[in-house]
Protein backbone atom coordinates (compact mmCIF):
# COMPACT_ATOMS: atom_id res chain seq x y z
CA UNK A 1 0.00 0.00 0.00
CA UNK A 2 2.01 3.46 -0.82
CA UNK A 3 2.76 5.56 1.56
CA UNK A 4 2.60 9.38 0.97
CA UNK A 5 2.80 12.25 4.32
CA UNK A 6 1.97 16.39 3.63
CA UNK A 7 5.26 17.93 4.97
CA UNK A 8 5.66 21.71 4.84
CA UNK A 9 8.66 24.25 5.53
CA UNK A 10 7.29 26.95 7.71
CA UNK A 11 9.88 29.98 7.20
CA UNK A 12 9.76 32.65 9.74
CA UNK A 13 10.42 36.08 8.48
CA UNK A 14 12.83 38.38 11.46
CA UNK A 15 12.06 38.08 14.68
CA UNK A 16 14.06 40.71 16.74
CA UNK A 17 14.71 40.92 20.31
CA UNK A 18 12.23 42.94 21.44
CA UNK A 19 9.19 40.93 19.90
CA UNK A 20 7.24 38.83 22.80
CA UNK A 21 7.52 34.98 22.64
CA UNK A 22 3.60 35.30 22.43
CA UNK A 23 3.71 37.77 19.18
CA UNK A 24 6.18 34.93 17.64
CA UNK A 25 3.64 31.65 18.67
CA UNK A 26 0.90 33.23 17.43
CA UNK A 27 3.03 33.63 13.99
CA UNK A 28 3.45 29.67 14.41
CA UNK A 29 0.25 29.06 15.19
CA UNK A 30 -0.93 31.05 11.83
CA UNK A 31 1.65 29.05 9.92
CA UNK A 32 0.10 25.59 11.41
CA UNK A 33 -3.23 26.32 10.36
CA UNK A 34 -1.57 27.32 6.51
CA UNK A 35 -0.24 23.87 7.14
CA UNK A 36 -3.47 22.29 8.03
CA UNK A 37 -5.26 24.21 4.86
CA UNK A 38 -2.63 22.51 2.83
CA UNK A 39 -3.07 18.94 3.91
CA UNK A 40 -0.29 18.65 6.18
CA UNK A 41 0.76 16.13 8.79
CA UNK A 42 3.74 17.76 9.99
CA UNK A 43 5.06 21.45 10.18
CA UNK A 44 8.96 22.32 10.22
CA UNK A 45 9.78 25.31 11.94
CA UNK A 46 13.41 27.00 12.01
CA UNK A 47 16.00 27.00 14.55
CA UNK A 48 16.00 29.26 17.54
CA UNK A 49 12.32 29.85 16.32
CA UNK A 50 10.73 31.94 19.14
CA UNK A 51 13.56 34.33 19.36
CA UNK A 52 16.08 36.18 17.43
CA UNK A 53 19.32 34.95 16.68
CA UNK A 54 21.65 36.12 19.68
CA UNK A 55 24.63 34.42 19.09
CA UNK A 56 25.34 37.38 16.45
CA UNK A 57 25.63 39.11 20.13
CA UNK A 58 29.09 39.04 22.66
CA UNK A 59 27.89 38.99 26.39
CA UNK A 60 30.36 38.75 28.42
CA UNK A 61 27.68 37.67 31.18
CA UNK A 62 25.94 34.47 29.96
CA UNK A 63 23.39 35.59 32.54
CA UNK A 64 22.03 38.40 30.15
CA UNK A 65 21.11 35.77 27.33
CA UNK A 66 18.58 33.80 29.87
CA UNK A 67 15.36 36.00 28.00
CA UNK A 68 16.12 34.00 25.13
CA UNK A 69 16.44 30.63 26.77
CA UNK A 70 13.20 28.04 27.93
CA UNK A 71 13.42 26.24 31.00
CA UNK A 72 10.71 24.06 29.95
CA UNK A 73 8.73 23.08 27.00
CA UNK A 74 5.78 23.45 26.88
CA UNK A 75 5.98 26.49 29.00
CA UNK A 76 2.80 29.43 29.83
CA UNK A 77 4.36 31.12 26.61
CA UNK A 78 4.78 28.13 24.07
CA UNK A 79 1.65 26.00 25.12
CA UNK A 80 -1.19 27.65 23.25
CA UNK A 81 1.33 26.40 20.22
CA UNK A 82 0.89 22.55 21.37
CA UNK A 83 -2.75 22.93 21.97
CA UNK A 84 -3.84 24.28 18.44
CA UNK A 85 -1.52 21.61 17.00
CA UNK A 86 -3.93 19.13 18.99
CA UNK A 87 -7.12 21.22 17.64
CA UNK A 88 -5.81 20.58 14.33
CA UNK A 89 -4.44 17.38 14.00
CA UNK A 90 -1.10 18.67 12.75
CA UNK A 91 2.11 17.77 14.36
CA UNK A 92 5.12 20.16 14.30
CA UNK A 93 9.51 20.35 14.53
CA UNK A 94 10.09 23.31 16.56
CA UNK A 95 13.88 24.72 17.21
CA UNK A 96 14.37 26.43 20.68
CA UNK A 97 17.02 27.37 23.08
CA UNK A 98 16.83 24.75 26.52
CA UNK A 99 18.27 25.51 29.68
CA UNK A 100 18.46 23.66 32.78
CA UNK A 101 20.06 23.33 36.15
CA UNK A 102 22.09 19.64 36.38
CA UNK A 103 24.97 19.28 38.68
CA UNK A 104 25.09 22.53 40.77
CA UNK A 105 25.82 24.45 37.53
CA UNK A 106 23.53 25.43 34.29
CA UNK A 107 23.71 24.03 30.64
CA UNK A 108 22.68 25.18 27.88
CA UNK A 109 21.50 23.56 24.53
CA UNK A 110 20.46 24.34 20.92
CA UNK A 111 17.57 21.99 20.76
CA UNK A 112 14.51 20.83 18.86
CA UNK A 113 11.82 18.66 19.47
CA UNK A 114 9.34 16.77 17.69
CA UNK A 115 5.66 16.98 18.53
CA UNK A 116 2.98 14.55 17.29
CA UNK A 117 -0.31 15.29 15.71
CA UNK A 118 -2.06 15.41 19.76
CA UNK A 119 0.03 18.21 20.51
CA UNK A 120 2.52 15.74 22.67
CA UNK A 121 6.41 15.77 22.10
CA UNK A 122 7.86 12.18 21.17
CA UNK A 123 11.35 13.38 20.22
CA UNK A 124 13.97 15.68 21.51
CA UNK A 125 17.49 16.84 19.87
CA UNK A 126 20.38 18.94 20.89
CA UNK A 127 22.57 20.66 17.98
CA UNK A 128 25.55 18.27 18.15
CA UNK A 129 27.80 20.15 15.05
CA UNK A 130 28.05 23.69 17.21
CA UNK A 131 30.17 26.40 14.92
CA UNK A 132 31.53 29.79 15.44
CA UNK A 133 33.75 31.09 17.34
CA UNK A 134 34.16 30.91 21.55
CA UNK A 135 36.54 34.40 21.29
CA UNK A 136 34.95 37.52 20.45
CA UNK A 137 36.71 39.18 17.35
CA UNK A 138 35.79 42.75 17.50
CA UNK A 139 37.04 43.32 14.06
CA UNK A 140 33.91 41.60 12.50
CA UNK A 141 30.38 43.61 12.20
CA UNK A 142 28.53 40.68 13.79
CA UNK A 143 29.67 37.58 15.67
CA UNK A 144 28.55 33.89 15.18
CA UNK A 145 29.30 32.62 19.14
CA UNK A 146 27.38 29.47 19.50
CA UNK A 147 30.45 27.62 21.23
CA UNK A 148 30.59 30.68 23.23
CA UNK A 149 26.69 29.90 24.58
CA UNK A 150 25.79 26.48 24.18
CA UNK A 151 27.33 22.96 24.61
CA UNK A 152 28.03 20.28 22.21
CA UNK A 153 24.97 17.93 21.61
CA UNK A 154 24.74 15.53 23.99
CA UNK A 155 21.72 12.93 22.88
CA UNK A 156 23.34 11.26 19.31
CA UNK A 157 21.19 11.57 16.92
CA UNK A 158 17.66 9.76 17.80
CA UNK A 159 15.07 8.79 15.28
CA UNK A 160 11.27 8.13 16.00
CA UNK A 161 8.76 6.22 14.78
CA UNK A 162 5.99 8.83 13.80
CA UNK A 163 3.84 10.12 10.89
CA UNK A 164 3.85 6.65 9.15
CA UNK A 165 7.90 6.78 8.40
CA UNK A 166 10.68 6.84 10.54
CA UNK A 167 12.02 10.23 11.46
CA UNK A 168 15.72 11.82 12.42
CA UNK A 169 16.35 15.36 13.98
CA UNK A 170 18.88 17.99 12.82
CA UNK A 171 20.02 21.47 13.54
CA UNK A 172 21.50 24.03 10.94
CA UNK A 173 25.31 22.94 10.60
CA UNK A 174 24.38 19.51 11.49
CA UNK A 175 23.10 19.52 7.75
CA UNK A 176 26.39 20.02 6.09
CA UNK A 177 28.31 16.96 7.84
CA UNK A 178 27.25 13.73 6.30
CA UNK A 179 28.09 11.97 9.29
CA UNK A 180 24.50 13.49 10.72
CA UNK A 181 22.51 11.67 7.61
CA UNK A 182 24.29 8.76 7.62
CA UNK A 183 23.81 7.52 11.09
CA UNK A 184 20.35 8.67 10.92
CA UNK A 185 19.79 6.61 7.85
CA UNK A 186 21.98 3.51 9.73
CA UNK A 187 19.30 3.55 12.07
CA UNK A 188 16.23 3.51 9.65
CA UNK A 189 15.32 7.38 9.04
CA UNK A 190 13.31 7.82 5.95
CA UNK A 191 12.61 11.34 6.81
CA UNK A 192 14.14 14.45 7.96
CA UNK A 193 13.36 17.92 9.92
CA UNK A 194 15.46 20.38 10.57
CA UNK A 195 15.70 24.16 11.51
CA UNK A 196 18.00 26.27 10.46
CA UNK A 197 19.21 30.29 11.07
CA UNK A 198 22.24 30.95 7.99
CA UNK A 199 23.23 34.59 7.44
CA UNK A 200 23.46 35.50 3.68
CA UNK A 201 27.14 36.76 4.57
CA UNK A 202 30.08 35.37 6.84
CA UNK A 203 32.34 38.77 8.04
CA UNK A 204 34.83 36.26 8.78
CA UNK A 205 34.47 34.14 5.26
CA UNK A 206 33.37 36.50 2.81
CA UNK A 207 35.14 34.99 -0.37
CA UNK A 208 32.50 32.15 0.78
CA UNK A 209 29.24 34.80 0.45
CA UNK A 210 28.95 33.66 -3.30
CA UNK A 211 28.38 30.04 -2.36
CA UNK A 212 25.85 30.56 0.24
CA UNK A 213 22.47 29.48 -1.35
CA UNK A 214 24.42 26.61 -3.34
CA UNK A 215 26.38 25.34 -0.76
CA UNK A 216 22.95 25.17 1.60
CA UNK A 217 21.22 23.17 -1.00
CA UNK A 218 24.13 20.77 -2.40
CA UNK A 219 24.75 19.38 1.19
CA UNK A 220 21.45 18.44 1.51
CA UNK A 221 20.95 17.31 -2.10
CA UNK A 222 23.86 14.56 -1.49
CA UNK A 223 22.59 13.49 1.60
CA UNK A 224 19.24 12.83 0.51
CA UNK A 225 20.40 10.96 -2.97
CA UNK A 226 22.85 8.98 -1.15
CA UNK A 227 21.05 7.62 2.02
CA UNK A 228 17.67 7.24 0.48
CA UNK A 229 16.22 10.36 2.61
CA UNK A 230 13.52 13.04 2.39
CA UNK A 231 14.78 16.42 3.82
CA UNK A 232 12.63 19.18 5.14
CA UNK A 233 14.71 22.21 6.27
CA UNK A 234 13.36 25.59 7.32
CA UNK A 235 14.72 28.49 7.84
CA UNK A 236 14.50 32.27 8.96
CA UNK A 237 14.83 34.93 6.53
CA UNK A 238 15.11 38.72 6.10
CA UNK A 239 16.96 41.24 7.74
CA UNK A 240 17.09 40.34 11.42
CA UNK A 241 18.90 42.60 13.63
CA UNK A 242 20.87 44.19 11.16
CA UNK A 243 21.86 40.56 9.58
CA UNK A 244 20.53 39.44 6.18
CA UNK A 245 19.43 35.90 7.10
CA UNK A 246 19.26 33.89 3.96
CA UNK A 247 16.02 31.77 3.28
CA UNK A 248 15.74 29.40 1.40
CA UNK A 249 14.02 26.69 2.89
CA UNK A 250 13.35 23.60 0.90
CA UNK A 251 12.19 20.16 0.70
CA UNK A 252 14.16 17.50 -1.14
CA UNK A 253 13.47 14.36 -2.24
CA UNK A 254 15.61 10.90 -2.07
CA UNK A 255 16.16 11.76 -6.33
CA UNK A 256 17.80 14.77 -4.92
CA UNK A 257 15.62 16.59 -6.44
CA UNK A 258 14.91 19.96 -4.72
CA UNK A 259 10.59 19.57 -4.93
CA UNK A 260 10.15 22.97 -2.95
CA UNK A 261 11.72 26.20 -2.15
CA UNK A 262 10.53 29.60 -0.18
CA UNK A 263 10.66 32.47 -2.57
CA UNK A 264 10.52 36.02 -0.17
CA UNK A 265 11.72 36.93 3.15
CA UNK A 266 9.29 36.87 5.55
CA UNK A 267 6.48 34.21 6.90
CA UNK A 268 5.73 31.56 4.36
CA UNK A 269 4.91 27.74 4.48
CA UNK A 270 5.85 25.71 1.72
CA UNK A 271 4.14 22.18 1.07
CA UNK A 272 4.63 18.74 -0.63
CA UNK A 273 3.19 15.32 -0.60
CA UNK A 274 5.82 13.48 0.06
CA UNK A 275 5.94 9.57 -1.42
CA UNK A 276 8.07 7.76 1.58
CA UNK A 277 8.54 4.93 -0.74
CA UNK A 278 10.66 6.28 -2.81
CA UNK A 279 13.20 6.28 0.72
CA UNK A 280 13.32 2.21 0.65
CA UNK A 281 13.84 2.32 -3.21
CA UNK A 282 16.90 4.68 -2.73
CA UNK A 283 18.25 2.56 -0.41
CA UNK A 284 17.80 -0.66 -2.46
CA UNK A 285 19.12 0.73 -5.52
CA UNK A 286 22.32 1.59 -3.65
CA UNK A 287 22.44 -1.83 -2.44
CA UNK A 288 23.58 -0.20 1.08
CA UNK A 289 23.07 -3.40 3.00
CA UNK A 290 24.47 -6.10 0.25
CA UNK A 291 27.81 -3.37 -0.56
CA UNK A 292 28.37 -1.39 2.74
CA UNK A 293 31.81 -2.66 3.65
CA UNK A 294 32.47 -0.91 7.30
CA UNK A 295 35.56 -2.68 7.54
CA UNK A 296 37.23 -0.11 5.70
CA UNK A 297 35.29 3.10 6.74
CA UNK A 298 37.58 3.31 10.65
CA UNK A 299 39.95 6.14 10.23
CA UNK A 300 36.41 8.23 10.34
CA UNK A 301 36.67 7.69 13.87
CA UNK A 302 39.88 6.49 14.50
CA UNK A 303 41.70 9.50 13.59
CA UNK A 304 39.34 11.47 15.75
CA UNK A 305 40.06 9.37 18.74
CA UNK A 306 43.99 9.17 18.18
CA UNK A 307 43.66 13.33 17.90
CA UNK A 308 41.60 13.82 21.24
CA UNK A 309 43.91 11.35 22.82
CA UNK A 310 47.24 13.38 21.74
CA UNK A 311 45.79 16.58 23.23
Amino acid sequence: MPRYLTVAAAQLGPVLRDEPRESVVKRLIALLEQGKKAGCELVVFPEMALTTFFPRWYMANKAETDEFFERAMPNDRTQPLFEAAARLGVGFYLGYCEMFEEGGRTRRFNSAVLVDQKGRIIGKYRKVHVPGNRVYDPKLPYQHMEPYYFEDGDLGFPVWQAFGTTVGMAICNDRRWPETYRVMALKGAELIVLGFNSPSQLPDWPDQNVFRVQHHLVCMQAAAYQNGLWIVASSKAGREEGVDMMGHSCIVAPSSDVVAVTQGLGDELIAYRCDLDLAPYYKSFFGFEQNRRPEHYGIITQMQRQRLAAQ
